[in-house]
């Protein structure tokens, strides 16, 4: 393979950890801010979103450049394909990072703090995933990726407890429908971060070894989130 296409393979490669870091950064702040009620950076990881959509548009276009000009197979080809569906994947989690830090807003800081929702072990499960799946990614370990798969169920159930908590808290406490409603959202949206990760998981099993991990009764091959 060509020099030329080496390097666009590596200025890739760069963009795309770039991104990785960014959201993962973006996460860790907006779930920061609603654990400390701190408006202003919730703020700006909302700001920042508009940088994170530009990066995600930047890598697709360097995935269709280089498709189109240099027509790459094997594990080149892999690489690119799975390139794409992990940008997309990482921009869903930057929107995801967002819709945390606009409840973070709409919350402020004086709403009661002894409202029984806490998804402070959920939050720590969710971003572990999304940080081990970045870091399968970078060393390029489908072992990881499939740990990373595993915790997926945790994190399922800490939302399901979460709607069975908001349930019994709003019949005690129905005045605080809304705040209740803004962490419940919280809850799903971190749901929505670990599946997001999960499907990062398991696209770097398919980079590393070429089995696609998704769909066990479809491919024959045992998925991840069950091992």
């Amino acid at each position: 393979m060509s020099a030329h296409f080496q390097r666009e393979l590596g200025k890739l490669k760069d963009k795309l950890l770039h991104l990785c870091a960014v959201v993962e950064d973006n996460l860790n702040r907006a779930v920061r801010a609603l654990q400390t009620r701190d408006v202003a950076l919730a703020s700006d990881v909302v700001a920042g979103d508009v940088a994170v959509d530009q990066m995600e548009v930047d890598v697709e276009e360097d995935c269709l450049k280089i498709l189109a000009l240099h027509q790459p197979v094997a594990t080149d080809l892999r690489f690119i394909v799975t390139a794409m569906k992990i940008n997309n994947d990482l921009e869903r989690v930057g929107d995801l990072a967002v819709n945390i830090a606009e409840r973070a807003i709409a919350l402020g800081t004086d709403y009661p703090r002894d409202l029984p929702i806490d998804f402070e072990a959920m939050a720590d499960v969710t971003k572990r995933m999304v940080k081990q799946s970045l870091d399968a990614l970078i060393n390029m370990d489908a072992d990881l990726a499939c740990t990373v798969c595993s915790m997926d169920d945790e994190v399922d159930e800490c939302n399901r407890r979460m709607f069975q908590v908001f349930d019994s808290a709003l019949s005690k406490r129905p005045g605080l429908a809304s705040e209740l409603l803004h962490l419940l959202s919280v809850s799903r949206h971190l749901e929505r971060i670990a599946d997001h990760a999960t499907n990062i998981a398991e696209d770097v099993i398919y980079m590393v070894n070429g089995k696609i991990a998704r769909h066990p009764s479809a491919t024959g091959r045992p998925c991840p989130r069950q091992q």
